[in-house]
């Protein structure tokens, strides 16, 4: 068996998508007891997804280089603070966390959130996480992001390959939310916490990029998204504005859907019309659901 994985700090809380058994590992494969087996890219992440597969193919390997290049300007530091707060905040002192986040991307955010519950210190035990993205490519990044992160392929909008009460947290950042399975995987006083644009979010960049706006309504719709099975706890704004120069911009466009609706060539040329450098303004809600 080789060295130890990322992924076996979690391999307790993963369920076969196929038949739902508790799943071990040989080698390079992941098996349950009854015969549904799963190999190991070499790179550390396993492909999740029962026999009819993914309805999603997600980001491609452009939108992900990009999402990587965008993160590390470090723009979006000041979320990933505010959503580490509310984990930290959220999870019972010496208590490890153990946190899902669908649509993962980088695995960025989660690595922030897993080194924040860790910074806590006094003999708490590490914490874990699990980032599960439909894209391949993005769980290439994820298995390497975090020494306890383990990287699945999988839909997220489909029964998720994990355990029922598995996950103190879970985790939606900028991405859809599946309301039935976090009521499923999270502990009974787990906490599901949510991080979503507003309508002020990039506002700077919407109309000369054609980018694609935000629902007025969208909390709204999420708050009938989960009605029945959550209730929002809390809820907190965070905005500011900061200097972006024109590849900043590129690589803010090229890791969203907006890069999908228009040709590499409008936007590179929409993007040179833009001052260099140019004020962009992040403005998000972040919110805190518990069991209705």
């Amino acid at each position: 068996m080789p060295a130890d994985l990322p992924l076996d700090t979690v391999l307790d809380v993963l369920a076969c998508p196929v038949c739902g058994a508790v799943l071990s590992r040989t080698h390079r494969t992941l098996t349950c007891p009854h015969g549904h087996a799963f190999d190991l890219a070499r790179q550390g992440y396993v492909t999740l997804v029962s026999g009819a597969g993914s309805r999603f193919d997600g980001d491609d390997a452009d939108m992900i280089a990009a999402r990587e290049r965008f993160l590390g300007t470090g723009w979006f530091a000041p979320l990933a603070d505010a959503l580490a707060d509310e984990v930290v905040r959220t999870t019972p002192a010496g208590d490890a966390g153990t946190v899902v986040e669908v649509g993962a991307g980088t695995g960025y955010y989660l690595a922030h959130v897993l080194d924040r519950l860790d910074a806590r210190g006094g003999g708490v035990p590490a914490s874990r996480g699990v980032g599960l993205d439909a894209s391949r490519y993005a769980a290439r990044r994820i298995a390497r992001v975090h020494e306890r992160v383990g990287a699945l392929v999988a839909d997220g909008w489909s029964r998720l390959p994990l355990r029922e009460g598995a996950a103190t947290h879970m985790l939606s950042v900028f991405a859809p939310r599946n309301a039935a399975e976090a009521d499923r995987v999270l502990t009974d006083e787990g906490v599901m916490v949510v991080l979503a644009p507003t309508p002020r979010h990039q506002r700077e960049l919407i109309e000369p990029l054609g980018l694609v706006h935000v629902d007025a309504h969208k909390d709204e719709r999420l708050d009938a998204a989960v009605a029945g099975r959550f209730v929002r706890d809390t809820q907190r704004s965070v905005e500011y504005a900061a200097a972006l120069s024109r590849s900043d911009v590129a690589a803010l466009v090229g890791m969203g859907p907006s890069t999908r609706h228009r040709t590499r060539d409008e936007l590179a040329a929409a993007i040179d019309a833009l001052p260099d450098p140019l004020d962009v303004t992040a403005s998000v809600t972040l919110s805190t659901f518990r069991r209705a």
